[in-house]
This record gives C-alpha cells, structure tokens and sequence, in this order.
C-alpha cells in the first residue's frame, strides 16, 4: 500500500524528511504498541537486530530486549530442540 502524507515546508527542508517521518512513525508505533517490533522493522527495511540497533541509536531503551526475553526464547529453543529429537 502506498501513503502519501503532505510535509510542512521546515519539515520538507530537513535533508531525507520522507525517511524522517517514517523513522518517526516507526518508532512512535512501536513505542505505543500499534506495531509490534516485527511490524515496526518491516516498515524500516531492516531485520529484527538492525531494528534494535536502530532504537539504541535513538535512545529509545523502553522496549528494549531484556532478561526475560532471553530466558522466552531459550525456552522456545529448548522446546524446538526437544520437539526435534522426538521425532
């Protein structure tokens, strides 16, 4: 789908303001929940460390892959590992 969005002229006069405002809207829908991390990556291009690599860059620590996602997804692996052998 392809959204046209109409920019104020000291906006349009930033160096790459279309990639400005998507950065904006990438990470504001993060942040707010509206994307998930997958969601708000796609929308940049980028894979899911580029994505994290991206937030850290700008700051943004509040949905940050933390412990409990760690020990989720080793979970998920020793799951997947288990499932594996018992075939």
């Amino acid at each position: 789908m392809r959204i046209t969005v109409e920019l104020p002229d000291d906006v349009a006069r930033h160096t790459n303001p279309g990639r400005d405002a998507l950065d904006a809207l990438a990470i504001e829908g993060y942040r707010s929940g509206a994307l998930s991390h997958y969601q708000a990556g796609r929308l940049m291009g980028l894979a899911q460390l580029e994505f994290d690599i991206f937030l850290k860059a700008r700051g943004v620590n509040d949905h940050a892959y933390d412990l409990k996602d760690l020990d989720r997804d080793l979970a998920d692996l020793g799951a997947l590992e288990l499932r594996n052998l018992t075939r």
